[in-house]
């Protein structure tokens, strides 16, 4: 009899076991995975729809209007006649859109 209750403790143990690592993974999903995809997705959709004229801010804090566009690569104007080269990527999507609501 004693055996009999050991086993049936041991069985529910691992299905609760299993439960809740099932959760801790929905978990990591849903607050952890999920934002941050939906965050570089947002980054894609705006770095693809950069266009000449555009105030933008880069990574790195520098300020400026998109002079030109050829492929990757992006020539920010940060004073009159002053260019330089930048990556699509390092264009940031948080800080210009704070910069554009001003």
């Amino acid at each position: 009899m004693i055996y009999s209750y050991i086993m049936l403790q041991a069985s529910g143990g691992g299905a609760m076991n299993f439960l809740f690592l099932g959760g801790m993974i929905a978990v990591f999903y849903f607050f952890i995975i999920r934002p941050q995809q939906k965050k570089q997705k947002r980054q894609r959709e705006f770095s693809s729809n950069l266009k000449k004229g555009d105030s933008v801010v880069t990574m790195g804090g520098m300020h400026g209007k998109i002079a030109s566009i050829e492929g990757d690569c992006i020539f920010l104007e940060i004073d009159r006649g002053i260019k330089v080269k930048f990556e699509k990527a390092h264009i940031s999507f948080e800080n210009s859109k704070a910069k554009n609501e001003k």
